[in-house]
């Protein structure tokens, strides 16, 4: 039986604790916390399970074979860094590290010891965006042309990461499972409205090799909460909305047609098409759930994961060019520039 302790029950920590808790032949042994009130929910829950104010102690527990980090970002490099070289298995929260060079480290540190690195990304492992990826891989929707996600909410204002870390990472992290290429250069401005607090609003735009393009809007400071993003391609288009209770993915069979397309600009001619609107069956098991045991799963056969270290890399990667970008006026940024040090990453680290 696989031993799993985790570091952190705050905002996400819990939910964590219940879907590692309920996975079959694993033990949760241990949840560490510095908030005494934080490990009392875990006793009243979980009176099984041991706690520690020092997430220290689990990774130094010869028992536990696998540790999972849901602490503030900036801790998530050296907690997991220590927990590899103690011979763990890692889960790390969103997102993997605080730069293209931690993350580096710690890739190198779990293949030298032939360890499990996993980034939590956790709508990779939805039914929705599973849906999304097969449709595209199948060329179901044809040419991809455009995504264009709208993530924005009131709140919740964030201590240590600004809105890209916090909201944008889940749009870059789906992009990097649906799409068979990666972007090459990235634009961002970055706004803060609020004096002292994080910057709240973002917009992000990624460029790739082919004429597919991703827009990308975040904000903390909505009077309405949406989740929706558009999948243009030649073929057909699809609305994910994450918001929409029963059916989040709809496929609708509409697009343009041109005539004469060698021919001059004047000759050409533009038919729009529109056919059926279905929504696809959706798997209904919870990511989380989904997620935790892919982790588990791929310890014990050795698989490798769906977000490993080097799909945390790629997130980070994005999201650090996007505030070099921002710094800059919304210049854009050659992606493969990044991953040397280029500047500060949003990260707020505590004194």
């Amino acid at each position: 039986m696989l031993k799993v302790g985790v570091i952190g029950c705050g905002y996400w920590g819990p939910n964590l604790i219940r879907n590692f808790y309920k996975q079959p032949d694993v033990e949760l042994a241990v949840v560490a916390d510095v908030d005494a009130s934080r490990l009392g929910f875990v006793h009243d829950n979980y009176p099984t399970v041991a706690t520690v104010t020092d997430g220290m102690e689990i990774i130094g527990d010869p028992a536990i074979d696998a540790v999972v980090i849901a602490t503030p970002v900036a801790a998530h490099f050296s907690l997991a860094l220590k927990a590899l070289q103690a011979g763990k298995h890692v889960f790390v929260e969103k997102p993997l590290a605080t730069s293209v060079v931690e993350c580096d480290r710690l890739i190198e540190e779990a293949a030298a010891r032939g360890l499990v690195l996993y980034t939590d990304h956790v709508f990779v492992h939805t039914g929705a965006v599973r849906k999304i990826k097969q449709l595209i891989d199948e060329g179901a929707i044809g040419d991809p042309y455009y995504y264009d996600s709208a993530r924005i909410n009131l709140g919740l204002f964030q201590r240590d990461v600004n809105v890209i870390w916090d909201l944008a990472v889940h749009d870059l992290s789906i992009l990097d499972y649906i799409m068979p290429q990666r972007p090459k250069a990235v634009s961002a401005t970055l706004h803060q409205h609020v004096p002292g607090a994080q910057p709240n609003m973002a917009a992000i735009t990624l460029f790739y090799e082919t004429s597919f393009v991703a827009h990308i809007t975040v904000n903390w400071m909505s009077p309405v909460k949406v989740r929706r993003t558009l999948i243009g391609g030649s073929r057909q288009m699809i609305v994910y909305d994450d918001i929409e209770p029963s059916q989040k993915v709809m496929v609708y069979e509409k697009g343009v047609d041109l005539f004469n397309p060698g021919s001059g600009d004047e000759d050409i001619r533009i038919s729009y098409r529109a056919g059926d609107v279905w929504g696809p069956k959706l798997e209904g098991r919870e990511a989380l759930d989904r997620s935790a045991a892919h982790f588990i799963d791929c310890i014990r056969t050795g698989a490798q994961p769906i977000t490993d270290g080097h799909s945390g890399r790629e997130v980070v990667r994005m999201m650090e060019g996007a505030m070099v970008s921002a710094r800059m006026d919304g210049q854009r940024i050659e992606l493969d520039r990044v991953g040397s040090g280029v500047g500060r990453t949003g990260i707020r680290r505590s004194a």
